[in-house]
């Protein structure tokens, strides 16, 4: 299309920025006065029309290309061109990494950026310019379907791992932070009500978000469910209030897909600007809203402005970033990929056999492998929902075992008699097992049949085509379509391993007693039942495209075991929260985790930050100190010796006890990895954040006072760890 020009353009605008010191705000605003009223409206919601864009994901697949919202050729506009995550680019045949809770297991936030980095790469290189993978609720209880997208039960891991990976995506192309806020069950996502109060919300729910807004986050995507009796895409206490007026956000939000809001004045009016990922609601309904009076134009402004300005704010950011395709799964990324799921294996137990720990394996010692389990060689990176990727090779345990031990006969199996066999015979037997895509993940049952209320938020049939689609949408049965694996996942209905797989480890271990078990997960696994029968555990976790190769890294010992738990893994469910996967209606509140065991005074089956390492470390002369730059920050310093003969990375946590009724007894404040060679001894310093103390009252955060004791360790609770006290004004 041409441009005439008289027209003041999105490129106009850029180079007005540029070379003629025009500010942002003011070329923001003199672009938007360029467009019409149609236009504007054109910004709030998806280019596609509803019925075709639904019928072309459910042929085809979901997210294969961008999905572009409010792109205006007229003025050359882009538009919001969207890719999902967070394992990677959903778009074509992208890169997978670990899962987001694998990542979050390594406590390396510089890692997390590097991969940030490739991501946005991958993305800008096909075509999006707006990454929706920054997960970061807060998963209360294990059982929730899509906890494999988030880091950590912990607010702080979870703050400072997803600033990371926006901060490393946004050097390339806006990130967006999901989902806001307090989505953490999935069966009943479209419906549930979660009742919180308000310290809480704040302390525990929000505080993640917060700091990834102030680290300057591009977008929000709002979540499905309600939150206080509103729902959360139209919710005016969350939208305006606290993200705008208390954190300063001045970025857009975007709906979750589809079923994201119920009102479309309303949602406006109360912050949310742009209904993904079609034409819908909006398309609908706001035209006759505007002209009954009850939208005002202005909202409309309000919400163009935003975008408009972030599009040019990231245009300019991000110019020099113009990565061609062959950065797509590329050596670099698939290497970044391995390490990433190499330093995120929690080594759980490792027993002497013979006179020495069962890991690492001893190539030469070896030449014959048993390697079984139904999981050992199929492509497992996690769900099939939307933040499913395409990787166009996965290496799968079996491979990454047989290349590794190129001198060792390996053997597969999968059935118990033939694996019982394999074993006897075996120098080392590694058995996988876990969860897959059936077990846990996105809840991809069709919404309709489940909640028949939603039907009023879909538009009208204008064709027969359309109306084929619906009826291909709404069918019974179990497949929904739009290129996700349906009518399993959801939130567990078991934290337990299948009886069959628990079997499978007693009795291969009987077979022979150099038993590594390989758990893939993506979240806490009951244990009780068969943790004391092998010698060797190790969470392996969803672990991406190189996953196989990672594996045998750490079981060779060519990467420390240096995985710690970003979770607690409890003796009993009965030391849970409450949990109705079927909820209409479910209050939240600080107990949850390794707090909740602490309440409970219960000890756990690993604690939260736990993980083994191949060598073993000493920590001495821990001293704290306020920083003179800093209101909420401290400087934790420690001895830390390396009393091993091997390196290993050491993972030092830092936790407050704040003392306080109703409060945590232990409480993450800082931590930060470190790679220490055998017999050396190093000073580790760790900067802390005091915001974890905070006590919300009365509509305002109030500092912790006095003294407050702090602990460092390689776990929550360590025995072994140092202490001092940190005295505050």
């Amino acid at each position: 299309m041409s441009v005439s020009s008289d027209q003041y353009t999105f490129q106009d605008a850029l180079h007005s920025i540029q070379h003629v010191n025009e500010s942002l705000s003011d070329a923001t605003a003199r672009l938007l006065s360029q467009l019409t009223q149609s236009e504007r409206l054109w910004l709030l919601d998806g280019d596609e029309a509803f019925w075709p864009g639904l019928g072309q994901m459910m042929l085809d697949r979901y997210n294969r290309h961008p999905y572009v919202h409010g792109a205006v050729p007229r003025l050359l506009i882009p538009g919001v061109c969207f890719t999902d995550g967070p394992r990677g680019v959903v778009l074509e045949e992208s890169t997978t990494f670990p899962i987001s809770m694998a990542r979050g297991a390594t406590w390396d936030t510089s890692l997390e950026r590097r991969i940030g980095q490739a991501i946005g790469l991958e993305a800008k290189a096909q075509g999006a310019n707006f990454f929706a993978g920054v997960c970061v609720n807060l998963p209360r209880h294990p059982a929730w379907g899509r906890i494999q997208e988030t880091y950590s039960e912990d607010p702080l891991l979870l703050g400072d791992f997803g600033l990371a990976l926006t901060q490393g995506v946004q050097e390339h192309v806006m990130a967006c932070v999901k989902h806001y806020a307090l989505n953490s069950m999935e069966n009943a996502r479209f419906r549930v009500d979660v009742k919180i109060d308000e310290d809480v919300l704040h302390e525990v729910f929000l505080a993640h978000f917060r700091k990834i807004i102030e680290g300057g986050a591009a977008s929000v995507m709002s979540s499905y469910n309600s939150v206080n009796g509103d729902w959360a895409g139209q919710n005016h206490d969350l939208l305006t209030d606290i993200l705008r007026e208390k954190w300063g956000f001045d970025g857009f939000v975007m709906s979750d897909f589809m079923f994201g809001l119920r009102d479309s004045a309303k949602s406006v009016k109360n912050g949310l600007d742009i209904e993904a990922p079609f034409r819908q609601q909006r398309a609908m309904h706001l035209e006759n809203a505007l002209a009954a009076g009850e939208l005002d134009w202005s909202h409309v402004d309000r919400s163009c402005e935003r975008i408009l300005r972030k599009q040019l704010e990231f245009t300019l950011r991000t110019a020099k970033s113009q990565p061609d395709r062959s950065v797509v799964f590329c050596e670099e990324h698939r290497a970044l990929s391995r390490e990433a799921a190499a330093r995120s294996m929690v080594l759980l137990k490792n027993e002497v056999i013979e006179g020495q720990r069962i890991l690492p394996l001893k190539a030469e010692s070896i030449s014959k492998i048993a390697v079984v389990g139904r999981l050992a060689n199929i492509a497992n990176t996690g769900d099939k929902g939307s933040s499913q990727t395409f990787s166009p090779h996965v290496v799968t345990p079996l491979e990454g075992v047989r290349k590794a031990f190129p001198n060792a006969e390996v053997v597969h199996t999968v059935s118990l008699d033939e694996a019982k066999h394999a074993a006897a015979q075996a120098d080392v037997v590694i058995c996988v097992v876990g969860f897959d895509h059936e077990d846990e993940g996105e809840y991809c049952i069709p919404a309709l049949r489940e909640n028949p209320s939603l039907r009023t938020v879909f538009p009208p049939t204008n064709t027969p085509e359309d109306e084929q689609i619906k009826k291909m949408y709404e069918k019974e049965g179990d497949d929904q379509g739009t290129g996700m694996t349906t009518g399993v996942g959801g939130d567990r209905k078991s934290l337990r391993l299948r009886q069959s797989e628990e079997e499978l480890i007693r009795e291969v271990t009987k077979s022979n007693s150099r038993t590594i078990v390989s758990v893939i997960a993506a979240g806490t696994v009951m244990m009780e039942s068969w943790r004391e029968v092998p010698p060797s555990i190790l969470l392996s976790w969803y672990s991406g495209c190189e996953g196989g190769h990672a594996l045998a890294d750490v079981l060779q010992g060519k990467v420390d075991a240096s995985g710690r738990l970003p979770f607690a893994i409890p003796t009993d469910e009965a030391h849970l929260p409450f949990f109705d996967r079927d909820a209409s209606e479910i209050r939240y509140d600080r107990w949850f985790g390794q707090h909740l065991l602490d309440k409970l005074e219960v000890p756990s089956a690993f604690p939260f930050g736990f993980g083994l390492s191949y060598t073993e470390f000493s920590i001495h002369n821990v001293t704290c100190e306020k920083k003179d730059d800093s209101a909420e920050e401290f400087e934790v310093r420690l001895q830390v010796k390396n009393v091993g003969n091997v390196q290993g990375r050491f993972v030092a946590q830092v936790y407050g006890l704040p003392g306080v009724p109703d409060f945590p007894t232990r409480i993450l404040l800082g931590f930060a990895p470190k790679d220490i060679n055998p017999a050396e001894q190093v000073i580790v310093r760790v900067t802390a954040s005091l915001r974890p103390l905070q006590k919300w009252v009365a509509g305002r955060f109030v500092p912790p006072k006095g003294n407050v004791a702090i602990e460092v360790g390689q776990f929550s609770g360590d025995k072994l760890g140092g202490k001092a006290a940190l005295t505050l004004d």
